[in-house]
């Protein structure tokens, strides 16, 4: 099916659907004239998705809206990740659509290097010594000290933009970095060896850090898995910033209840909120934050900017879009 028609700016109605991000708010600062309305929940999405010309969403979206869709022609995902639009359905209806992908590379990047940070020099226990108001001594065991990041190999597994971001980081801690990407013929960028996919678990060995920050694929679902994770030398750590489906979770556990890995920090999991009944609550070794590592002060704007370009390419009549993948 041909693209539905995109109406003139006067005519345009535009609904932002997320249950946290301001986006509403900050597009109305914009003051561009177009008309929208923000919903919070699924239910209102479902109520009022058809007055939308153009849909901003992320975790609301479920492929079942198309059909309450008639007038729906473009989708600015609030995600770089876009595993959860099927790109037939919405194609076979004649929506077009766009990730947010490039709006939280920086984000992300920064909040991998944090985690990083956090596991080498051991944060999370200093803040457990301070809840429970205990001074840690000298430790005189080498082994069982914070480390420094210098001479550390990292691997990254996805060398896109946040990868590619995160290894520019790493050299400035002077690490040593190892990339793998779908073609390697595109250079390593800031990364000293780059490899293709099929690579990784050659290079898993001689990781002091294994940072995923691909996106979730099929060839990159359990990427992680029991094979990966006995590759990791016993004092590696893993860092997941890509999606929960990457690792193999209930291998994961296995390897850090077990000693075979030293640590893991995880900001995306299998399911979302964690349930309390996780196993992953209860490992003493794993970091966990929320899905937050694109969660910024300037996120929305970031995404804004995204659409309001691909505006202008649609209204232009321009068949390519930023970051399109429908």
């Amino acid at each position: 099916m041909s693209a539905r028609p995109l109406p003139a700016k006067d005519n345009l109605t535009i609904c932002f659907a997320h249950v946290a991000y301001r986006m509403g708010e900050r597009f109305a600062l914009r003051d561009t004239g177009m008309k929208s309305f923000e919903v919070r929940s699924l239910d209102d999405l479902k109520a009022r998705i058809a007055q939308a010309d153009v849909l901003l969403c992320s975790g609301l979206w479920r492929n079942e809206l198309i059909a309450l869709a008639p007038r729906l022609a473009f989708i600015q995902s609030i995600s770089a990740g876009v595993d959860q639009y099927s790109r037939d359905a919405l194609a076979a209806a004649g929506i077009r659509a766009a990730s947010a992908q490039g709006a939280n590379e920086r984000a992300v990047a920064e909040h991998a290097i944090a985690l990083i940070l956090a596991l080498a020099r051991q944060i999370p226990q200093a803040r457990d010594n301070q809840t429970a108001k205990k001074w840690r001594g000298m430790i005189g065991d080498i082994a069982k000290r914070e480390d420094e990041l210098g001479g550390k190999t990292l691997v990254i597994a996805g060398m896109g933009r946040i990868g590619s971001r995160l290894a520019t980081l790493a050299k400035a801690f002077d690490m040593r970095v190892i990339a793998t990407r779908r073609d390697p013929a595109r250079g390593a960028g800031a990364a000293d060896t780059v490899v293709g996919r099929d690579g990784l678990l050659g290079v898993l060995p001689e990781a002091d850090f294994v940072a995923l920050t691909c996106p979730l694929t099929p060839q990159t679902e359990n990427l992680i898995d029991a094979n990966a994770l006995a590759a990791m030398k016993p004092s590696a750590c893993l860092i997941n910033v890509a999606r929960g489906k990457v690792v193999n979770e209930p291998a994961l556990i296995e390897a850090l209840q077990a000693g075979r890995i030293a640590g893991a920090a995880l900001d995306c999991v299998w399911e979302e909120p964690l349930p309390a009944t996780s196993g992953l609550w209860s490992v003493p070794n794993v970091l966990i934050t929320p899905h937050t590592a694109g969660e910024t002060r300037r996120y929305e704007d970031n995404v804004i900017d995204l659409l309001l370009e691909n505006l202008a390419r649609l209204w232009r009549g321009e068949t390519v879009l930023k970051n399109q993948f429908i």
